[in-house]
């Protein structure tokens, strides 16, 4: 028996053309590809004004007219070449990108698939010249009358790659595809005209702007604009600006969260999930923040070679880039008022006085830090927390923070029976007598308002057995009282189990509580044996599928040790196999939090009301519960006035 061999394939070398298309099927994928790229091209020439056309969704027409620097007529030939560049004058230049487009392929790979045109002139040269491609066929440069700059125009894209063609969606599709591209890139160069035109109807005419806050409003509405939180932080290296919306404005993916990298909009895995992490327990489960963050740094520690459409970077420092942004982000969190308002919110600053601002070694401008430490000496000298925002006179003009109420902290009903576990929170924040500030008297007492200062009626009362109602001279509040009563427990255990690195305090059972699991509850059990010993339940093995329960949460004496763990395991269970330690820590104590806060419809005294809404002041992010859900709403006395109608000439007194 004979065995015949096998021909090896003969190699060859592509033709230039078949190797153009091979790339167009990395770089243009759709005809929002091609957008993106010509749109690079215009910014990177120096343009001050730029109007995009489309036709069909853009698989007809795509025309891109630009006041940049031009080319000449030798330049036409070389524009369309392949790895052909002006924006790396030598090798050394790939390691330090300054422009958009940098790779030299994508005109070749849009010309191999269309029929391209393309038009410019200098500034220094009478008329210009005019270059035609036709499915990769270049032809020669003819004169032609134009403007200064360029006129990229690509008609019947993939007429020659069926397959690409047919792959293609709906032109409306297909024309989403082209305003998210030309959204990315109009948001992250503000001091462009960027002009917009769908089948002779205008979509976008974006006037040159100083403020960013007014582009984004451009494009996606008043509701995103009012409720943008500034960010500014530099530490000299690191530059991170821009804007995060308040937690009430969020959406069900990740879609609105742009990142500008030295102006280049990027995705990054880890940069996203800092931006998530930043918002924990602000938001409820599935919504993702929305956010429009420009950071800035040297082009040594990046690396943006990693894609064939830019969109991915490499950083030499991920870690200290990460930390970066999750710090100031959180920062920004514990120094803003975030209790959701009823109404328009109040207009945020304009973003070229925060940018010109020079910074502080924590990387905030000085005048916000300088407001911050002020503030903290007002509150150390008087025990009361000012807004940031309080006029001459004393008025509040924003959302106010609750100031404490008078009276007793204890949480025990007069006939002396402890109820709800409001009680030790108080206690356990009292500053002891030897660490009082030395301007604290021997016996401090919340501070009196002076003759000359305005008196402001607080008061504390509860609606429906759920809500609690307060107010001060510039509104009202209306509370949820399980959700603050659960994000003030949450902030204990927190303190008590992260921060100390302890256990919380738990019963011991008289007599151990057997439990029957299901073999994946119980393996799931043993598996975080020692996470849930630090939040006080102790188990072992008894046999079979049951194990047995030594001790439980002492915060807990309502709540059945076998349910409680139950629902403990769920939550393991659901994080998968190998959950993260922290993530599932974090869980478990919003469960416990949960389990032990007052619940709608309980009724609370008046002590009891006055020692939950003082605890309010005693932690930074009482103004969500760790699920996301509000504690309060703000209504304003503006607010209130407009809604009965008693703002304008007719309004009565």
């Amino acid at each position: 028996m004979t065995t015949t061999a096998k021909k090896l394939p003969t190699i060859r070398q592509l033709p230039a053309n078949l190797i153009n298309q091979i790339a167009a099927g990395e770089v243009i994928e759709r005809p929002a590809s091609v957008v993106k790229e010509l749109l690079e091209n215009s910014i990177d020439a120096g343009a001050r004004r730029i109007e995009v056309t489309i036709a069909g969704g853009g698989s007809e027409l795509i025309r891109i007219s630009d006041d940049g620097c031009g080319m000449t007529p030798e330049q036409l030939p070389l524009a369309v070449s392949s790895h052909a560049t002006s924006k790396l004058p030598d090798d050394e230049s790939l390691f330090h990108v300054a422009t958009l487009g940098f790779r030299g392929e994508a005109i070749a790979s849009i010309g191999s698939v269309s029929h391209l045109t393309i038009r410019s002139r200098t500034e220094s040269e009478d008329s210009g010249s005019e270059l035609a491609v036709r499915g990769g066929v270049i032809e020669s440069p003819v004169p032609c009358g134009c403007p200064t700059g360029t006129v990229m125009e690509v008609r019947n894209l993939f007429f020659n790659t069926p397959v690409r063609h047919r792959f293609l969606k709906t032109a409306q599709t297909e024309r989403g595809h082209i305003v998210e591209a030309f959204t990315r890139l109009a948001l992250a160069n503000p001091q462009i005209h960027f002009v917009l035109n769908n089948n002779d109807k205008q979509l976008y005419d974006l006037p040159v702007t100083e403020r960013w806050a007014a582009r984004i409003e451009a494009f996606f509405g008043a509701e995103v604009s009012e409720s943008l939180i500034p960010i500014n932080s530099d530490d000299g290296q690191i530059k991170i600006s821009g804007y995060v919306c308040d937690p009430s404005v969020s959406r069900g993916n990740n879609r609105m969260q742009y990142l500008f990298l030295n102006g280049r909009h990027i995705r990054d895995r880890a940069l996203q999930h800092a931006l998530g992490e930043s918002y924990r327990g602000m938001l409820m489960v599935g919504r993702h923040p929305v956010c429009f963050l420009r950071m800035d740094m040297p082009a040594d520690m990046i690396d943006v070679n990693v894609h064939p459409s830019k969109l991915e970077v490499r950083f030499t420092d991920g870690g200290g880039i990460y930390s970066r942004l999750l710090q100031s982000l959180r920062h920004q969190f514990l120094t803003t008022n975030l209790t959701q308002r009823v109404g328009p919110p109040e207009p945020i600053k304009d973003d070229s006085e925060l940018r010109n601002q020079p910074s502080s070694e924590l990387g905030l401008p000085v005048s916000v830090e300088q407001q911050q430490r002020q503030a903290v000496i007002d509150w150390a000298r008087t025990g009361q927390t000012k807004d940031e925002n309080t006029t001459r006179d004393g008025n509040l003009t924003g959302t106010p923070a609750f100031q404490p109420f008078p009276g007793n902290n204890s949480m025990l009903d007069p006939t002396g029976s402890k109820t709800t576990g409001v009680t030790n929170a108080a206690a356990e924040n009292t500053v002891p007598e030897q660490e009082r500030a030395p301007w604290d008297g021997a016996n401090t007492s919340p501070a009196s308002p002076s003759a000359d200062e305005p008196s402001v009626c607080y008061l504390g009362f509860q609606v429906h057995n759920r809500y609690l109602v307060t107010q001060d001279e510039s509104g009202m509040v209306v509370i949820d009282q399980h959700a603050l009563h659960e994000r003030v427990l949450y902030e204990r255990v927190c303190a008590k189990v992260l921060s100390e690195n302890a256990s919380l305090e738990s019963q011991r059972l008289l007599v151990p509580e057997p439990v029957s699991l299901t073999p994946a509850e119980r393996a799931a059990a043993l598996d975080v044996k020692e996470t849930l010993a630090r939040i006080g339940i102790e188990i072992d093995e008894f046999g079979g599928e049951t194990i047995v329960i030594h001790s439980y949460p002492a915060m807990l004496p309502k709540t059945s040790p076998g349910d409680m763990l139950r629902t403990l395991l769920e939550s393991v269970i659901s994080a998968g196999k190998q959950p993260d330690p922290k993530d599932l820590l974090n869980h478990l104590l919003s469960t416990i939090a949960c389990k032990a806060a007052v619940k709608a419809g309980d009724p609370l005294n008046s002590q009891e009301i006055t020692s939950l809404l003082e605890q309010k002041d005693l932690y930074h992010e009482t103004h969500h519960c760790p699920h996301g859900r509000p504690t309060a709403l703000f209504f304003s006395r503006d607010e209130l006035d407009r809604m009965f109608g008693r703002l304008g000439p007719r309004a009565r007194s």
